[in-house]
């Protein structure tokens, strides 16, 4: 695997434990603003990507890996990120929320409330260009040290003082919960009104079907969804998504 130019990946890793909290502490400042390789245009590809236009998608081409990392750990991806926080804030903010306790925001949490960045950087990760690997990526989610989306960890502060209640909404198994758990917490998400795991009935059912139906179920306890955070669009699209949806950037891998 050829060395990628703008960080050395061992001072990541370390940096990263030592500091969960501060995902781009000393990430470097600037990101590639397009990188153009022989057949691919690698900020076009990642438009594309964004805006569900590249469906199904296995890897990052090889020829945009650097191009991913440069994004994923430059500025435009913290700006990015957040924007779409940003955005978020205004819309929840001038809502009217009920004085019954159920009005809801639903995240999803990687790469969107956690962030596994620490993971993909390696070199046999490659920001996504490698194909997954869900023994390592498992050893890497039981160790429960991923630190936050820092624009999204800010939001999510912002909402629990507005009075909405919190749901987490993941594709992790139950195998997971304690470690989720203390990871979120560890990072600064400390209060929430449900964590909804995958169980292993559910197993077999994409991740489109598996959170549609689970939103349908907090819709029939009586919680109204206003607004529903994630970095997928199986985590937007489907049935019961809500009355606002904000996708949170992710070129790194794509789930249906």
């Amino acid at each position: 695997m050829r060395a990628l130019p703008f960080l050395y990946l061992a001072t990541i890793l370390e940096t990263t434990q030592v500091i969960p909290n501060n995902l781009h502490l000393l990430r470097p400042h600037s990101g590639l603003a397009g990188h153009n390789v022989e057949g691919i245009d690698c900020l076009s590809w990642r438009l594309a990507v964004e805006t569900d236009n590249i469906r199904s998608w296995s890897t990052v081409p090889e020829d945009c890996e650097s191009y991913v990392g440069n994004y994923m750990l430059g500025k435009q991806y913290r700006e990015d990120c957040q924007v779409v926080a940003d955005n978020a804030y205004t819309y929840a903010k001038n809502l009217t929320l009920g004085d019954d306790g159920l009005d809801i925001w639903v995240f999803d949490i990687d790469e969107t409330t956690l962030s596994n960045l620490p993971y993909y950087a390696q070199p046999d990760v490659a920001f996504g260009a490698v194909a997954y690997n869900s023994t390592t990526f498992s050893e890497w989610e039981a160790k429960g040290i991923a630190p936050a989306v820092p624009a999204n960890l800010d939001l999510y502060k912002k909402l629990v003082n507005l009075g909405f209640k919190i749901v987490f909404l993941t594709g992790r198994t139950e195998t997971y919960r304690n470690t989720t758990i203390e990871n979120l917490k560890n990072v600064g998400y400390t209060t929430w009104e449900k964590l909804i795991l995958k169980s292993s009935s559910d197993s077999s059912t994409t991740a489109l079907v598996y959170k549609s139906t689970q939103r349908a179920a907090l819709e029939a306890e009586g919680y109204r969804i206003l607004g529903n955070m994630g970095d997928q669009w199986s985590d937007l699209f489907g049935t019961n998504v809500g009355n606002r949806t904000f996708k949170v950037p992710d070129p790194m891998y794509y789930i249906s």
